[in-house]
């Protein structure tokens, strides 16, 4: 199995075995909370070692202007998620935040490696 797919099944695995036992009432919002950060995360991925492999020297200006999109796409998200739906902000928001920041050191590890490999 690939990096992308072991970080969607580390992903759907925490989800299935955290949130039957800790987290019942909140299925929805805590799933809500994975799904934009895992989303966004498997395609800047697959697009940065396309990237890569296709000329590394364009690897950093990928990132900046992927992080900056990623940012704009994660504040429609969070107001569109807590404007039209009916759930409790806080599980949301707490797991929103958890995936975020795991999400983004895999992926800041997985980038280490693939420069690592050219140098």
């Amino acid at each position: 199995m690939n990096n992308l797919g072991w970080v969607n099944l580390w992903c759907i695995i925490s989800w299935v075995i955290v949130v039957p036992f800790f987290l019942p009432h909140y299925r929805l919002e805590t799933l809500l909370g994975m799904a934009m950060p895992l989303g966004v995360t498997s395609m800047s991925l697959v697009q940065s070692e396309r990237i890569f492999r296709r000329d590394p020297n364009l690897l950093t200006q990928y990132m900046v202007t992927a992080f900056a999109g990623k940012m704009l796409i994660f504040g429609i998200y969070i107001v569109a998620v807590l404007t039209l739906l009916t759930i409790e902000s806080k599980p949301f928001i707490a797991s929103f935040t958890v995936y975020f920041v795991a999400l983004h050191l895999f992926e800041a590890i997985r980038l280490r490696r693939i420069l690592g490999m050219a140098g």
